[in-house]
């Protein structure tokens, strides 16, 4: 079977481990695909895929973009900051206006949590939009599914089964979607994962998930085999939740100190983008266990293998 279960990537929920290793050995062969000379392949000829992005981003939309040109694809793209939304049409309409161009998949990303499930449900009952799929970039702080298997894919790729590998997120986890779809993606692959971060950034009742909650950072540093370091969600944050970058940084921000000492320091990976001096240092950042790049090199082939293995169900 060369295809997943799901029709659309609305959330790493959807997905059972089938699926999740199927798009993670898809996107092995894409990223060799990638160090060709000629880096093109015809898999989405005569597909055209609508990128829609009502948030900033830089890494996600490049990488969607950059992966659909390297399957053939025709590409759209569309800012919500200069489309009628701005004049006060929904974004229903404006979908459904895309699909009736006759656009094949939406990449979506949007502030709004559950915004792809709300265009997915609601696009299935126009006739235009009966073939149209739909991939979540990034909804609010719910979900950012392309970024859990990019992150999933990096880890295997360096430490192979991820079965009983320990990873701990660090940061910002009460407005990150890049944690919950991470905690969801690894345990689906049989890793354990635990959270840090100071109390007023850890969700009450995450235990539920399944996770492990550590208040001190040295303590993770020292018993896990990779950290994925978060941003500080600054734009998404209502109110203080700790005194300042300075006290964030002492606590909180990995450091060149926290790996002394340690025989085998565990892999460090950051979603982007950084701030250096606060969740990371340039010197951790740079380090030979610093895994960022590969990300970024990744996310190219863990989407194309989204895409491709989309397209390809019948």
């Amino acid at each position: 079977m060369n295809s997943l279960s799901v029709r659309h990537l609305l959330g790493i929920n959807e997905l059972n481990s089938e699926d999740i290793q199927r798009i993670l050995s898809t996107a092995t062969e894409f990223k060799e695909v990638l160090q060709r000379p000629i880096k093109k392949v015809p898999s989405l000829r005569d597909i055209t895929i609508a990128n829609l992005f009502f948030e900033n981003s830089t890494r996600t939309k490049l990488s969607f973009e950059l992966a659909q040109k390297r399957l053939s694809a025709d590409v759209l793209n569309f800012s919500g900051s200069q489309s009628s939304l701005a004049k006060g049409e929904t974004l229903v309409d404006t979908a459904n206006n895309i699909l009736a161009m006759k656009v094949d998949m939406v990449v979506i990303r949007h502030s709004a949590p559950g915004s792809s499930h709300f265009l997915a449900k609601r696009l299935a009952g126009f006739p235009k939009s009966k073939h149209a799929q739909i991939i979540n970039a990034g909804d609010g702080t719910h979900e950012h599914p392309t970024q859990a298997l990019l992150d999933a894919f990096t880890l295997q790729e360096h430490l192979g089964n991820l079965a009983e590998k320990r990873i701990a997120i660090v940061g910002d986890i009460l407005h990150s979607r890049v944690a919950l779809s991470n905690i969801r993606c690894l345990q689906k692959l049989g890793a354990k994962v635990s959270v840090c971060g100071p109390p007023t950034l850890i969700p009450k009742h995450i235990e539920q998930l399944g996770v492990k909650v550590y208040h001190r950072l040295q303590d993770v540093v020292n018993s896990h085999d990779a950290l994925n370091m978060l941003r500080i969600q600054k734009e998404r944050q209502e109110g203080s939740y700790f005194p300042g970058n300075y006290e964030y940084a002492r606590f909180y921000g990995l450091q060149q100190q926290h790996l002394l000492g340690i025989d085998r320091p565990p892999l460090v990976l950051h979603p982007g983008p950084m701030n250096r001096g606060v969740e990371i240092s340039s010197e951790v950042a740079d380090r030979p266990e610093s895994l960022i790049l590969d990300q970024v090199e990744n996310g190219v082939a863990v989407r194309m293998a989204v895409l491709f293995l989309l397209a390809s169900r019948p």
